[in-house]
């Protein structure tokens, strides 16, 4: 099968009879050429379809205008809220996003870096604060401004915006205590970073009210189906919980159903908690506990800084926590509830 010619800006200047810096000169700035002129370049332009090429400005070490952006899963709705924040920036400030995904696999990451570099972007937002010693090495070779985004680490690689998970998985944890919960499981899938962060404030709120931390885990990624298996699992090894703390949204909805099923009243005789406030929390009954992350708000930021930092703007404040806020919903009874 023959792949069609794609026109050229040759073809452009023929049909308009006109020459190919003329084109050029219509392409980068309509205003420098005639009314008249630019309404036969616009016609012509549309009669063969034609699309421009950056690959010129780009290997003269012009910008691209684009950033490219990691995201560690497509299936998430946590990160479809970021994306939005990133692009209420970039799309008014005429910047394209090139997205990969890499599967909160560090290796993927690297690869996909590599790629999304050999693109020229302007910047990187990355989702993740753990990377690859040749990551870091192909950032910093590249010279171009970064924005880790969703945590707050302690060594950026330059730029970084997002929330303590620690301090708000202890927080959550500290709720259910509060609401009168003593045997608390919390049930971790995928095993990330960031779940390991709530499992650290999870674990550190149990302790220091002398109770015992349990954890019911897995590395398969977050489902309805697998939070229904997670819990079924806790309640088979626990039959005393009387709380669960869920590492997000997806886990704690499949797991409050499976609750339901069984006939356990929540949050009387089980509390649950989930993390992130996702649309499908609001939609249970009663309505899911939840930490909420100010996920399109990350994204916003981070999209303002890094295209702050292209314009030479300097940053000394390097990490930005946005913080988070607890919504109890209806899942977690209130202290000292009759």
């Amino acid at each position: 099968m023959n792949r069609p010619k794609r026109p050229t800006l040759q073809d452009v200047a023929n049909l308009v009879g006109v020459t190919k810096m003329t084109v050029s000169r219509y392409l980068r700035d309509p205003n420098q050429v005639s009314a008249a002129l630019r309404d036969s370049l616009q016609r012509a332009v549309e009669e063969l379809g034609y699309i421009p090429s950056r690959a010129p400005d780009i290997l003269s070490k012009a910008r691209s205008h684009a950033i490219g952006v990691l995201l560690p899963s497509i299936s998430n709705q946590v990160f479809s809220a970021l994306i939005r924040g990133v692009e209420s920036v970039t799309e008014p400030a005429g910047y394209q996003t090139l997205y990969a995904h890499f599967g909160y696999d560090a290796l993927i990451e690297e690869a996909r870096v590599a790629m999304l570099l050999s693109f020229h972007v302007d910047g990187l937002i990355l989702s993740e604060s753990h990377h690859t010693e040749r990551t870091r090495r192909m950032i910093q070779i590249a010279g171009i401004p970064v924005v880790e985004v969703m945590e707050t680490p302690d060594k950026p690689i330059d730029l970084a915006v997002g929330l303590d998970h620690t301090a708000a998985a202890r927080d959550m944890t500290e709720a259910m205590i509060a609401s009168g919960k003593r045997h608390i499981v919390y049930l971790a899938a995928r095993l990330d970073s960031r779940t390991h962060q709530r499992l650290a404030g999870y674990r550190q709120a149990m302790g220091a009210a002398g109770l015992s931390a349990h954890v019911v885990e897995t590395e398969a990624p977050s489902t309805f189906t697998l939070g229904g298996k997670l819990a079924d699992d806790a309640l088979n090894r626990h039959p005393e919980l009387d709380g669960l703390f869920c590492t997000n949204d997806d886990v704690a909805a499949g797991a409050m159903l499976a609750c339901q099923q069984r006939g356990l009243r929540i949050p009387d005789d089980i509390a649950i908690a989930g993390y992130n406030a996702l649309n499908i929390g609001m939609a249970l009954s009663p309505q899911l506990a939840s930490v909420v992350t100010p996920r399109e708000a990350i994204g916003r930021i981070a999209a303002e800084r890094l295209l702050g930092r292209l314009a030479g703007k300097d940053y000394p404040d390097r990490v930005v926590d946005l913080g988070y806020t607890l919504a109890l919903g209806g899942s977690v009874a209130a202290a000292n509830r009759a």
